[in-house]
């Protein structure tokens, strides 16, 4: 398993919280849910690079979505690249790292994120 190979206890936590997302992603977000993604991405200043539906600095929200779309590691790389920060995955732009976001803060915005980071 993939979680198992992660060299910190704390990202694999985070690999187990994003696989229990994953049971229950068949469930429709709630307005709050969305919400609460939103207020997390403006504290994170996340939106001063990104936005839901057009590049800024980085890569919409909706295009990290269909990059990543189908793929199992999906959720584990991009929490380790918010919490790490780095450069290469979209160009040579570096993403500076957010390590203060908590584990659950960033497991939102990441299940978020990867289902096309639905407004509220």
């Amino acid at each position: 398993m993939f979680c198992s190979k992660l060299p910190s206890k704390s990202l694999w936590n985070i690999c187990i919280a994003i696989f229990i997302l994953a049971l229950i992603s068949s469930f429709t977000w709630a307005e709050t849910e969305n919400g609460k993604a939103v207020e997390i991405a403006k504290r994170g200043a996340c939106l001063g690079c990104h936005a839901i539906d057009k590049k800024i600095v980085g890569p919409s929200f909706q295009s990290v979505a269909e990059k990543y779309k189908g793929n199992p590691k999906a959720a584990v790389f991009l929490a380790s690249k918010v919490r790490n920060g780095g450069a290469g995955s979209w160009g040579v732009v570096p993403m500076p790292a957010n390590s203060g976001m908590s584990d659950s803060d960033l497991v939102l915005i990441i299940s978020w994120v990867l289902r096309g980071a639905p407004t509220p």
